[in-house]
């Protein structure tokens, strides 16, 4: 279980560690003139060193149909208009950003992964068991051919006695047979829409649901993953739901694999498409795996632990949770590290939990003041505006905040941004200004 008690990994340890190094930007000369004392000489650690950012993205990114966020300002503050209008330019904003792929079957890159080994006459892992496992344990697929492309062109009726067999092997006392139903369970959920809902029709959830919990990691893996795939489905994600499943996904999440963990991730992302269910995921204690998650796990778990907590972040106590566990710091750094789609992402999160006070706060204690100016000033196009956005929300109401970014040296880049930036960001950059005007008078 990964121990979000750590000291060497602690939040108030990672904003410690979120110091810009010298040199990196004109922005960095122009705000060390204003600095009481200079910042380590120690660059930014690279944690993320082993993990290369030319993976391939999850399949499952950034589905940003509504940007959840309560008003920045009191309802009798005089920029409440203004402040609902920002909103709903950073809505239009994300919707630009979520033009990546949806989700889709087998979340975990299984099949890109299949995709890169060459072919073998080699018997499949045994972590990751196939249709040859069942038929050697008396649950076989019949005439179906184990190839993904005879699944693919496969009648509904061939495949039943499969599905039958496969919930019936899950109840099984036999470990190797649970391991290898659930494995069939995953392997026929991948592929059509049809599988999915006649898996879900034939009681396959509420079997898969005690192996959530299994000791055996390989068994948890695939019932994860199969648990993940059936609920891409629409009609099934309430069966899955009333079926007890989100607890176990969250134990899941605290105690599987990598893989687990990811697949657990994308699972409870599935089922917060039901607005309903994102108070009881956070409820469950999903917020502060996914932060853990979001701390220790692979580049591909790290995009898939922001794009989950993005999405249970649209309710304020999930907001607060976040902000509770630690997540800020995380962000921030992940920002600083400039890491491709993850530092755009980390700046959506931010985004949305600078909407509650508590989440302004841990912003600026966590040093994002001047991590957001560097990412305005010399970050890719949709970072500047997502930067610019987070700024605005720390500043509408915060004289402090505004001191503190004026003292960082982001007038001339706001300047800049106000003339050469998308019509959103000149907007915001232009509404920035005058506030620190405003200061300066």
């Amino acid at each position: 279980m990964v121990s979000l008690a750590d000291p060497s990994r602690s939040p108030s340890a990672s904003a410690a560690r979120i110091q810009r190094s010298l040199g990196r930007s004109m922005r960095t000369i122009r705000s060390n003139l204003f600095r009481d004392d200079p910042p380590p000489d120690t660059p930014l650690a690279a944690r993320s060193a082993a993990v290369s950012e030319n993976l391939t993205d999850s399949v499952v990114d950034f589905q940003l149909r509504e940007l959840a966020v309560g008003p920045l300002l009191p309802p009798d503050s005089k920029s409440a208009a203004s402040s609902a209008n920002s909103m709903a330019e950073l809505l239009e904003l994300s919707r630009d950003f979520s033009n990546c792929s949806s989700i889709s079957y087998d979340i975990s890159g299984e099949l890109q992964r299949l995709a890169s080994i060459p072919p073998t006459k080699a018997p499949l892992s045994p972590a990751v068991p196939g249709p040859g496992d069942l038929e050697a344990l008396g649950l076989g697929f019949g005439s179906l051919s184990s190839s993904s492309e005879a699944l693919e062109s496969a009648s509904l009726e061939s495949v039943k006695p499969a599905v039958r067999a496969c919930v019936e092997g899950m109840g099984s006392s036999s470990p190797e047979t649970q391991l290898a139903a659930a494995a069939g369970i995953r392997l026929l959920a991948k592929h059509r829409s049809d599988f999915r809902a006649l898996i879900g029709a034939s009681g396959a959830i509420p079997a898969l649901v005690p192996l959530l919990k299994s000791t055996d990691p390989a068994t948890q893996e695939s019932a994860v993953t199969a648990m993940l795939n059936i609920s891409l489905e629409e009609a099934n994600k309430g069966p899955i739901t009333a079926a007890g499943a989100i607890k176990p996904l969250v134990y899941a999440l605290r105690t599987g694999t990598a893989v687990t963990k990811q697949n657990a991730a994308c699972a409870l992302l599935s089922l917060s498409t039901i607005e309903e269910n994102r108070a009881t995921i956070g409820a469950c204690g999903a917020i502060p795996q996914l932060v853990a998650l979001l701390m220790d796990g692979t580049t591909r778990g790290k995009k898939d632990a922001l794009t989950t907590l993005y999405k249970l972040c649209s309710t304020p106590r999930n907001k607060e949770r976040a902000v509770s566990a630690g997540a800020v710091p995380l962000l921030v750094e992940l920002v600083g590290e400039r890491c491709g789609g993850t530092a755009e992402k980390a700046l959506v999160v931010l985004g949305t939990l600078a909407a509650i006070p508590e989440g302004r706060e841990a912003m600026v204690e966590a040093g994002a003041i001047p991590v957001l100016v560097e990412a305005m000033e010399a970050g890719p196009t949709r970072g500047k505006e997502f930067a610019v956005q987070a700024l605005l929300q720390l500043c509408a109401d915060s004289t402090r905040n505004r001191g503190l970014l004026i003292r960082e040296g982001a007038i001339p880049p706001l300047v800049a941004l106000s003339y050469s930036g998308s019509s959103r960001s000149k907007h915001k950059a232009e509404i920035l200004l005058g506030y620190l005007r405003e200061q300066q008078r």
